[in-house]
């Protein structure tokens, strides 16, 4: 929007909830930059939206109730009468209204079935409708796309998901020391830096071994939790691996990785979490399944 309309406009206000300070540049000692903060209400923080905003875009956008909790706003539209002052808090994709969210995906995306295999043995234990209806660390509504007698073995959570074969993996052992590494280790792609440039003690020259290993305060999906990890960059600086103190309970690729000061609300960064976190997995899950050519999968009823 900045780059179509908001060009003409000294700013464009958005009622996102997260904070924006200016700060000097230590370039130039006199340009100002832009630094955003997290918003004093942890459950309406939308800092991890705005990850991966650029220099100039924040520049031209200000936050009106950034700086406020919930409750506050809800006070201050009553004080002034907003005709919306009593509307419930939205939650999930709010322009879905009624609309169950498989339903919104199927008359879009359609169906595309495919395999549900357990991620330890290799079998078939049920038939889902399509990839998209499932994401990973997900167990509510998994039972209804598997087999009977695979149900009785749960709870299931979905650990993996193969696009090329369709196959969506599966393990009622995802708590176990088998998924521990998949769960708290990952790489990152596409890192960016509010400020245009790492932190200074993430800094070093361009070869993996003069990076840093750095801690963080992390976000790896909306909503109030914070966790902590460490991160070290590789290659260009674009690039990094992530190391989580804890366990998450579902890393999939494409998924953002938010950077935060620790201490602070400060948001310092982002980087998107590579394909590659599927790609050793699903080799040793086709590895089970060829011995030199394809074998059939056993299906478990």
């Amino acid at each position: 929007y900045i780059e179509k309309a908001g060009l003409d406009f000294d700013h464009v206000a958005s009622g996102h909830y997260a904070r924006l300070e200016d700060v000097v540049s230590p370039s130039t000692t006199t340009n100002l930059q832009k630094r955003l903060f997290r918003a004093p209400d942890p459950v309406k923080d939308q800092s991890y939206f705005l990850c991966a905003l650029t220099q100039k875009q924040l520049s031209k956008v200000i936050f009106p109730i950034g700086m406020y909790q919930k409750s506050e706003v809800r006070e201050l539209a009553n004080e002034f009468q907003l005709p919306n002052r009593n509307r419930p808090d939205s939650q999930g994709l709010c322009f879905l209204g009624k609309v169950k969210f498989d339903e919104f995906l199927a008359s879009y995306l359609g169906n595309r079935p495919g395999d549900v295999v357990d991620a330890m043995t290799g079998d078939i234990i049920g038939r889902h409708n399509g990839l998209w209806y499932h994401t990973v660390g997900q167990r509510k509504g998994i039972g209804k796309v598997m087999f009977p007698l695979a149900t009785a073995h749960g709870p299931w959570y979905v650990v993996a998901k193969d696009q090329g074969r369709d196959i969506v993996y599966v393990s009622n052992r995802y708590d176990e020391d088998d998924f521990a590494r998949a769960r708290s280790e990952f790489e990152l792609e596409d890192i960016r830096w509010i400020s245009g440039t790492p932190p200074l003690d993430v800094k070093g020259t361009e070869t993996d071994a003069e990076w840093s290993e750095v801690r963080f305060d992390l976000k790896i999906r909306h909503g109030p939790k914070i966790v902590q990890g460490t991160l070290v960059l590789s290659g260009d600086g674009s690039t990094g691996n992530v190391h989580l103190d804890n366990k998450d309970g579902g890393l999939a690729p494409g998924q953002y990785v938010v950077f935060y000061q620790i201490g602070t609300l400060e948001c310092l960064g982002a980087g998107v979490i590579s394909e590659k976190h599927w790609a050793k997995f699903l080799q040793t899950q086709q590895n089970k399944t060829s011995t030199g050519e394809e074998q059939e999968l056993e299906v478990k009823r």
